[in-house]
């Protein structure tokens, strides 16, 4: 504040409009309305953070992934369905001043606290991203690896978000899902279903692991070059018989 009480204009201006505000990076992919409906259930979001981040460090659960995925310094990596920033903060220091971390989430308050996370740690080489529930809204082709960490199952139009986050990989790019073996209503996705999906969407798994320290599995797939996603209107659900089957 100035000594006469009055903030300059140009600093009120910044307080209203931070200029770090939460922006999508890359124009609209396909529409949600495309793509078929999954024939499952979508959990619910409940929370930005799956599990107490000690319980997480202790199962070096962020460290697991990145090896297993290959991420190395210099490389870009989407976070998407960032969350409290677990993985976005823990990835930042392994791709390192030459990388870059792309935080996105379609939660509004989630944004809100995670940018102003990402500015208190100092994390320069991170950028927090708005997306929509069906596209990540990232720039075609800037993407190496992406992860989608224990929110696989609240997507409620997975088919638009492949084949719009498919544009965004670099080719031969990764994709890494987390989730837990179990149905979506408890917050989980069964390896099979998620196989289906994924495949119905053009991509090729490449790696499946459980994790370590009841962290649940690391599903690794291989994002399809744009030209050779499937047509939206060729793709259909995949039956989610494992949610059946517990009722």
């Amino acid at each position: 504040m100035t000594r006469n009480g009055i903030l300059p204009l140009a600093l009120l201006a910044a307080l209203a409009f931070p200029a770090s505000a939460a922006e999508p990076l890359g124009p609209p992919g396909a529409p949600a309305s495309a793509f078929p409906k999954p024939d499952r259930p979508v959990a619910e979001i409940v929370a930005a953070q799956w599990a107490l981040e000690k319980e997480r460090e202790k199962a070096d659960e962020v460290g697991q992934v990145a090896r297993l995925m290959g991420i190395a310094p210099g490389q870009t990596v989407a976070d998407i369905g960032a969350g409290s920033g677990y993985y976005t903060l823990r990835l930042s220091e392994r791709v390192g001043p030459q990388g870059r971390v792309l935080a996105e989430d379609v939660t509004p308050r989630y944004l809100a606290d995670l940018q102003k996370r990402v500015q208190k740690a100092g994390l320069r080489n991170v950028t927090v991203v708005r997306g929509e529930p069906h596209d990540p809204r990232l720039k075609p082709a800037s993407v190496d690896a992406a992860v989608l960490v224990h929110m696989y199952h609240e997507i409620s139009q997975p088919f638009g978000l492949l084949h719009n986050l498919a544009a965004a990989m670099k080719p031969g790019g990764r994709v890494g899902i987390v989730d837990a073996d179990d149905i979506p209503s408890r917050h989980g996705t069964p390896p099979a279903l998620l196989r289906c999906e994924l495949a119905a969407a053009g991509y090729r798994e490449t790696g499946f692991t459980v994790l370590e320290g009841g962290v649940g599995y690391l599903a690794i797939f291989e994002a399809p070059a744009p030209e050779t996603r499937p047509n939206p209107r060729t793709i259909r659900p995949c039956r989610d018989e494992a949610s059946r089957g517990a009722k």
